[in-house]
């Protein structure tokens, strides 16, 4: 493993989810794959993401929207199992060029203004889809990122939202994980010595976000989304 790119890996990776409520999975998996084994890097990223979740959200609950995490949650129960299914069963690299598809596509059409309604069906389909993505890949985030930005959901709504649901499902793939496809000392391991430059990300990072404008919070889920797409492409050609 190379250590210095693992560090890299974790510490920004802390950094941009404390600061904008995504990007840790969202960044940090892509890059994980390339230093371990798919099952290894999921679960590596699923630990910490949890961490992160656990230890943010008490400060930030009260801008929790719990009707949306219930919804989500009840579409995800649907979506996680069939995650696991696609990971045990699919070739990973096609699942990943299919991911960065539709991650570019969609990115490009909340660049044009492109905008929908939230819905109660939306939000289980949204949860369901990110079940689907979080026990196949780890990566929740971008139908959620792209879901609120499509909706103009306010910058703090939209960071304790996603949390709290991420503490359901990151818990929950992580069981899902564990218990199909095995575990194994290297994760855990790993996970731990990750956790000082999480904490360290973490700090760093909630300063950040009060220095962020919501101008400035839409270019950097744009560039997020666009990075990981492309990277996702572009990796798996």
């Amino acid at each position: 493993m190379d250590i210095v790119l693992f560090i890299v890996i974790i510490a920004i990776a802390s950094i941009l989810q404390t600061s904008t409520g995504f990007g840790f999975s969202i960044l940090a998996t892509p890059f994980l794959l390339l230093l371990f084994e798919p099952k290894e890097a999921i679960q590596i990223n699923l630990i910490l993401s949890l961490v992160i979740s656990m230890v943010l959200i008490r400060k930030i609950y009260h801008d929790v929207d719990f009707g949306i995490v219930k919804r989500f949650a009840m579409g995800s129960a649907v979506g996680l199992p069939l995650g696991m299914f696609v990971f045990l069963g699919l070739d990973i690299v096609r699942l990943k060029l299919v991911v960065s598809v539709i991650i570019l596509v969609l990115t490009i059409l909340l660049i044009l203004k492109f905008r929908m309604d939230q819905t109660m069906g939306r939000d289980l389909g949204v949860g369901g889809i990110s079940g689907i993505l979080t026990t196949s890949i780890g990566m929740p985030g971008p139908p959620l990122l792209l879901y609120f930005s499509g909706t103009d959901t306010k910058k703090e709504t939209l960071r304790a939202t996603t949390l709290a649901f991420y503490l359901f499902i990151y818990l929950a793939s992580l069981l899902i994980q564990v218990f199909a496809a095995g575990t194994n000392p290297k994760i855990w391991v790993s996970s731990g010595l990750a956790l000082p430059l999480v904490f360290g990300g973490m700090y760093a990072g909630q300063r950040l976000f009060h220095w962020v404008s919501p101008q400035l919070f839409r270019v950097f889920t744009y560039l997020i989304l666009l990075f990981t797409g492309i990277y996702l492409l572009v990796e798996n050609l």
